[in-house]
């Protein structure tokens, strides 16, 4: 008798190959391992993007330095005002005896009106008998020996004469003091025959003598007495005016005569003053 065969183990379960029953075959659906080759070297986490090339700006020197030069500059001018404010004011006086050389005298007010040459004391004069006319005396710069007459008139209104001795003083060293004097009201300046120094200085009562224009007590003398009317012996007609258009048209000259009653002049002041009691004075002549 014929044995019984045993089932194809290929074939358990009873049903072919063909029937789907067998072994499962390999997907090739999309999105499969093995569709997509080769696992990313990324970790899979996709394309990578291309590393960022990350440029450093230079800094601008030529700013900068142009900035600390500013800077420099700046503090190099602030640091000279300084300088120049505190030698300024190491070279202000307050008191006449801070002025080394000056004299003083005595020329009381109420001094007479004169239409003939006076033969002064002190040369150039300080005060005593004048002309009833006085040089102008707003900032005013002669090129000639003025009329000393009519000077002294200008000092007992308040003014500071400068005069020179043109032997010795010229050029650059007549526009320094001019430029001391140039425009500022109560001031004077005049050349002076015969002088005994290079420069002297006067105002009511007072004289200075320097051998050079550079002397700085030119300018303290200046600064000090110009219209002073609180230092000892100071100047009689405060408040009486500088001006005198006439004289800066005609000056007068030594050897020249007094135009007397012809002066189209006043001496009435211009600005009137406070008495010691609070009312207000005019000085008289």
């Amino acid at each position: 008798m014929a044995k019984d065969r045993k089932p194809d183990a290929g074939r358990a379960g009873g049903g072919s190959s063909r029937s789907g029953s067998g072994a499962r075959p390999v997907s090739t659906t999309k999105g499969s391992s093995a569709s997509r080759g080769p696992a990313p070297r990324n970790g899979g986490r996709g394309r990578t993007r291309p590393p960022t090339q990350v440029v450093t700006q230079s800094r601008p020197w030529g700013l900068i330095a142009a900035a600390v030069a500013v800077v420099v500059f700046a503090a190099a001018a602030i640091t000279y005002a300084v300088v120049q404010v505190r030698a300024s004011d190491a070279a202000k006086v307050d008191a006449l005896d801070e002025i080394s050389g000056i004299q003083s005298f005595d020329y009381a007010a109420g001094q007479e009106h004169v239409s003939t040459p006076v033969e002064y004391d002190q040369t150039p004069p300080v005060g005593g008998p004048h002309d009833g006319e006085w040089a102008d005396c707003t900032g005013t710069v002669y090129d000639a020996d003025i009329r000393h007459e009519n000077a002294v008139h200008s000092m007992e209104h308040g003014a500071v004469w400068i005069t020179y001795d043109p032997d010795r003083v010229s050029g650059d060293d007549v526009a320094e003091l001019a430029e001391l004097v140039d425009g500022v009201s109560g001031r004077l300046l005049s050349p002076y025959a015969g002088l005994d120094s290079a420069v002297s200085l006067q105002s009511w009562n007072h004289q200075l003598k320097v051998d050079s224009v550079d002397d700085p007590r030119i300018e303290q003398f200046a600064d000090f007495l110009t219209f002073n009317g609180e230092v000892e012996g100071h100047y009689p007609e405060i408040g009486a005016s500088c001006e005198n258009p006439t004289f800066v048209a005609d000056p007068l000259v030594v050897g020249d005569s007094s135009r007397g009653a012809n002066a189209t002049t006043t001496d009435a002041p211009t600005t009137p003053t406070m008495g010691a009691d609070g009312s207000t004075e005019t000085p008289t002549e």
